[in-house]
């Protein structure tokens, strides 16, 4: 299939994305899957919003890496200002500044060493991998630092705070709460902004 082939597809059973001239169906995403990517891109929406900062988008709208040679479908992406010209009516043309993706049974070698090494190359700046599956609930981030990642921890405080987004926080805790409100997280963040 090719690249727009698979742009123009319709498909209506779930995610799919297109690496090498095939295109991979993905199986549908969890409650807790969903309840995560929902509240971050809210969370980032909102931070957006109010900070005139960029766009957030979710999956499915694919972004172009690996010089054309895979389509993904990333579960968050963050474009800033600077970049709004990637943004392209059926894909993102170029890498986006940060990438959020929650892992799932079936995404666990992709998420955490395929994409990993795709958005490294691509020169996605920052990229989040969220577990929240049971059992390995964490949250790891990576920023690029030249041209490889480098994992940065978050602080004793359990917050970590974004390269790229800028003055964007995010308390870990908040992940793993069971009905997450992005108005209150983004309220926190706000009034720590309006101090410094």
């Amino acid at each position: 299939m090719s690249l727009d082939e698979w742009l123009a597809w319709e498909y209506e059973g779930g995610l799919t994305e297109w690496v090498d001239g095939e295109a991979y169906v993905y199986m549908s995403n969890t409650a807790e899957h969903q309840r995560i990517v929902g509240f971050l891109s809210r969370l980032l929406g909102l931070w957006c919003e109010w900070r005139a900062a960029g766009t957030v988008m979710t999956a499915p709208y694919a972004m172009l890496s690996r010089s054309g040679r895979a389509g993904r479908e990333p579960d968050v992406m963050f474009i800033s200002r600077e970049h709004r010209e990637r943004v392209q009516s059926l894909h993102l043309l170029g890498a986006p500044d940060l990438i959020v993706e929650v892992v799932s049974d079936d995404s666990v070698t992709r998420d955490l060493t395929t994409k990993l090494i795709e958005y490294q190359a691509a020169g996605v700046a920052e990229y989040w991998i969220v577990d929240s599956r049971p059992g390995h609930q964490q949250a790891q981030f990576f920023v690029l630092d030249g041209p490889r990642y480098r994992e940065v921890e978050d602080g004793e405080d359990g917050v970590y705070r974004s390269a790229t987004v800028l003055g964007f926080w995010l308390d870990t805790a908040w992940l793993w709460d069971e009905e997450p409100r992005a108005l209150v997280a983004f309220e926190a963040i706000r009034a720590s902004a309006s101090t410094t």
